[in-house]
């Protein structure tokens, strides 16, 4: 769904979508499991230069390897939004130099031509939501460095030797 600024200048856009699973790319090792359903509004703001709030709120279950043990593991997203876009500066693309924002402009997005695509913001704020790291539980155990078998599934008997690799150039001079 693309939202307009010259159909938001009018009036303002409702949005109740479910997409399907494989609609919007995620990142290569995430998968979409579940349809995303992602109900909102999006206004033009009055008497800012074309800003657009985007408000709503997403559902979606997520799944991908868990980077402690490597199962496939769900990361559901429930959440809601509130972002605020404004168009992206005409003279941006011809200059490279550092312009100073205020604290209030940090928590505002950009956006270039004559409006937003709907699906880009879910996928944006789908990846935000998620964990930085993907794990199945809080008690996962991983896997064993040594023998390779998954901790949750078996326990093994192997024997960690923690070496401390700082003070090994001295142990060589000792040698001499």
């Amino acid at each position: 769904m693309f939202l307009s600024v010259r159909e938001l200048e009018l009036r303002k856009a409702r949005f109740d979508v479910a997409l399907p699973a494989g609609e919007i790319e995620f990142l290569d090792k995430m998968r979409q499991v579940s349809p995303l359903e992602a109900t909102g509004t999006a206004e033009l703001l009055g008497n800012t230069l074309g800003e657009i709030r985007v408000q709503g709120h997403l559902k979606v279950e997520m799944e991908a390897e868990c980077d402690r043990c490597l199962e496939t593991a769900r990361f559901p997203v429930d959440a809601g939004f509130d972002l605020f876009y404004r168009p992206a500066p005409v003279n941006s693309s011809q200059h490279h130099e550092e312009v100073a924002i205020d604290p209030g402009e940090s928590e505002i997005a950009f956006y270039n031509g004559d409006g937003l695509e709907l699906n880009e913001i879910l996928r944006e704020h789908v990846l935000l939501t998620l964990p930085m790291q993907w794990v199945c539980s809080e008690t996962c155990k991983g896997i064993c460095p040594v023998c390779g078998f998954n901790r949750n599934q078996q326990e093994c008997h192997c024997v960690v030797k923690l070496t401390d690799d700082r003070w090994s150039a001295l142990k060589e001079l000792r040698r001499n």
